[in-house]
């Protein structure tokens, strides 16, 4: 039983949750009063778009029971919690895993957030600025000095995520075919996408990506073989992660505009495309300073499921 929200303030027994839920995993933080970490764990994803409502939360779940068992804590001590979770830009969406999370943990108070705002006080701490994630898919979302918060992108695999690892990917595999049939240049991405979709070869890639198996997470996973690759030096490769910070930085800008920012301030790199480096930071940023030549890139000063936890 979850201990009343009166008596908590003086008990040094208190945890404070911290959710990062994507497409593709889930990262929970439990944090002390004082904001040292007590323990943290993985689960798979918890988009609830993707996964739906009840497998978002049991994940979550999941996660919270390996963290206090390896801690040794217990989940009744938890007495507020963030969800930063992909998915969850509409309010109904919000409220159905608020009830459901809170139907199976009794925490006295949930909160249930978009992924990027967790993203965004990761790397600002509540001031002004951007952050662009790019991850399964993308999304930016920014906050000037009125604390008005603005976004661009998150439209998901089928309107959206340029610039994320769906987007990517998809751009690869339309080289591929492309490349196949003679109307493009020829890529190493070819065999790239053979091997990891598990195809004899690029006359079975057809068969293979509209497999009932392959879902966006995994289509989402080919994008770190185009980011090797690029990184490599395959010039098609260099091509698809240069248009991938060109869009990224599209979206940036969209945000910088509603918002009115000016001077300096920072935009935050979060997700795991960033691995890329150069080949699609600096891209982004160039596209960013023809509207704001000040802002400038940043890292996030913790990882997002703690800033929720402090959140």
């Amino acid at each position: 039983m979850a201990r009343s929200a009166e008596r908590l303030p003086h008990d040094p027994r208190q945890l404070f949750l911290g959710v990062d839920g994507g497409g593709t995993k889930t990262h929970i933080v439990l944090i002390r009063p004082d904001r040292s970490v007590a323990c943290e764990a993985f689960a798979g994803p918890s988009n609830p778009l993707r996964v739906g409502v009840e497998t978002a939360v049991g994940n979550i779940l999941a996660a919270v029971n390996e963290a206090c068992d390896v801690g040794g804590m217990t989940a009744g001590d938890i007495v507020a919690a963030t969800l930063g979770l992909a998915g969850v830009r509409r309010a109904d969406i919000r409220q159905r895993v608020r009830d459901s999370f809170r139907s199976r943990l009794r925490v006295p108070r949930v909160d249930v957030v978009t992924d990027a705002e967790i993203a965004l006080h990761a790397v600002t701490g509540g001031g002004a600025g951007i952050v662009i994630i790019a991850g399964t898919g993308s999304i930016c979302i920014g906050r000037n000095e009125h604390g008005e918060t603005a976004v661009a992108g998150g439209w998901g695999p089928l309107a959206g995520d340029e610039g994320g690892g769906v987007g990517i990917a998809r751009e690869a595999l339309q080289a591929v075919a492309k490349a196949s049939d003679g109307r493009g240049i020829a890529t190493v991405l070819t065999e790239r996408a053979s091997e990891y979709f598990r195809a004899a070869g690029p006359e079975n890639l057809i068969v293979a990506i509209y497999s009932p198996q392959v879902d966006n997470a995994r289509v989402a996973g080919f994008a770190k073989l185009v980011v090797e690759s690029a990184m490599a030096g395959d010039a098609v490769a260099v091509d698809i992660i240069r248009q991938a910070g060109f869009e990224l930085g599209i979206a940036g800008c969209a945000v910088v505009d509603k918002l009115g920012l000016k001077g300096e301030f920072p935009v935050g790199c979060v997700g795991s495309l960033y691995k890329a480096g150069d080949l699609l930071k600096v891209p982004m940023i160039e596209t960013i300073h023809t509207v704001a030549p000040n802002a400038f890139l940043a890292e996030p000063e913790m990882p997002p499921a703690r800033a929720a936890a402090i959140m």
